[in-house]
């Protein structure tokens, strides 16, 4: 594994919280709006132009991660978290999936997702969220 990373979920305020957040650690922020993604998006995150697809707060190796939730989607504070695993390859990302899925449930299976890695979620047998993700080393 590369690292692990918490992502952490808000209902709207993302910007805001990971704006705090950086401010206060002094890190540095990159945001992506719903308006920013692709068009395979659904309807909903059309709508939601302005809430945050994806943030990255990074200070050094130290890395936070979030986005909002759609509108609508069940959003549950104290519960709006995953631990997010960084893999270093195919192999390993595909057997940690089954390992930590095992008498889970898969949130969303493993695939190539549009920012280019393979990607997958699930909630384990004791309740804790999980992210995977592979992003091959870029060419050129």
């Amino acid at each position: 594994m590369r690292g692990a990373v918490t992502y952490l979920n808000f209902d709207g305020n993302c910007r805001q919280a990971m704006q705090f957040y950086g401010k206060c650690l002094g890190a540095e922020l990159q945001l992506m709006t719903f308006a920013e993604g692709p068009a395979s998006l659904p309807k909903e995150a059309k709508e939601a132009k302005d809430r945050i697809l994806h943030a990255r707060l990074t200070k050094g190796s130290v890395c936070l991660m979030a986005s909002d939730t759609l509108p609508g989607m069940p959003f549950q504070q104290g519960n709006n978290f995953s631990i997010a695993l960084e893999c270093e390859s195919l192999e390993e990302i595909e057997k940690l999936f089954t390992a930590v899925g095992e008498s889970g449930t898969i949130v969303m299976p493993l695939h190539d997702a549009f920012w280019g890695a393979r990607f997958g979620m699930l909630k384990d047998q004791f309740g804790i969220h999980w992210m995977f993700s592979f992003e091959p080393p870029k060419q050129g």
